[in-house]
């Protein structure tokens, strides 16, 4: 006699079942986003918000779910390395734009990383809140690191970076058509810089001209942040 119970059982306890919703539930999000077009409906957050029910219903806790997963942490790599392929692809465009790149990336990095802390310093937030939130604008692996160097904890790091890429990648488009910025290599610099890698997966949906830019400052302020911000945390102390 069929025992559907075990059957069920049997399928949440296979080792590819976190590992397939996570996929499933992403490409139902990117289908819906690419259907509507709607800016809450961001594909990183919309996953999220599948994801997490399920798990909860079927009481898979996260070290289990992190363990299922391990195989898209493979992928994260050589998904991070590809986005030099719309970098060499507009280098010249890259070369053509050098002074106001550099410009861009000082100054809007420098704002990227004071803003969140200025604004928690002014609410009162504690020492360890506000090296936890310093390097909020890179990537988790970085900032997570960074944040155990100079303080903070990675795991509420991952928490913020998560939060500003996904809010960064919702508001920032709408944001930047409402204050008239077309042009694709401002709009890519500041989805990168603000948003790091989710808002340069939104940015490469805009055009390969967008995401490039995007990439280039995702990945200089994420190497600039993992240098000089510890240097100058340690010197200012």
């Amino acid at each position: 006699m069929f025992d559907g119970q075990a059957a069920l059982r049997a399928l949440i306890d296979h080792p590819l079942f976190c590992f397939a919703l996570t996929l499933a539930a992403y490409q139902l999000a990117l289908a819906l986003y690419e259907r509507t077009r709607w800016v809450v409906m961001q594909p990183v957050l919309l996953a999220m918000l599948m994801v997490i029910p399920v798990l909860l219903l079927c009481d898979i806790d996260f070290a289990r779910y992190r363990d299922g997963t391990q195989l898209l942490s493979l992928f994260l790599g050589p998904a991070t390395v590809a986005l030099a392929v719309p970098l060499y692809l507009n280098l010249r465009r890259i070369r053509q734009l050098f002074w106001p790149v550099v410009l861009t990336l000082v100054i809007g990095g420098l704002f990227a990383t004071l803003a969140g802390v200025g604004l928690a310093w002014w609410f009162g937030a504690d020492d360890m809140v506000l090296m936890t939130l310093l390097p909020k604008s890179v990537t988790s692996p970085i900032a997570m690191l960074v944040a155990e160097q100079i303080g903070g904890v990675a795991a509420l790091a991952a928490v913020f970076v998560l939060i500003t890429g996904v809010l960064g990648a919702i508001f920032g488009p709408p944001l930047l058509s409402w204050i008239g910025v077309r042009h694709p290599a401002a709009r890519g610099m500041a989805l990168g810089i603000t948003a790091h890698a989710v808002g340069t997966a939104q940015a490469l949906q805009e055009s390969e001209e967008t995401g490039a830019f995007s990439a280039l400052a995702m990945s200089v302020l994420g190497a600039a942040t993992a240098i000089l911000l510890p240097l100058a945390v340690l010197f200012l102390r």
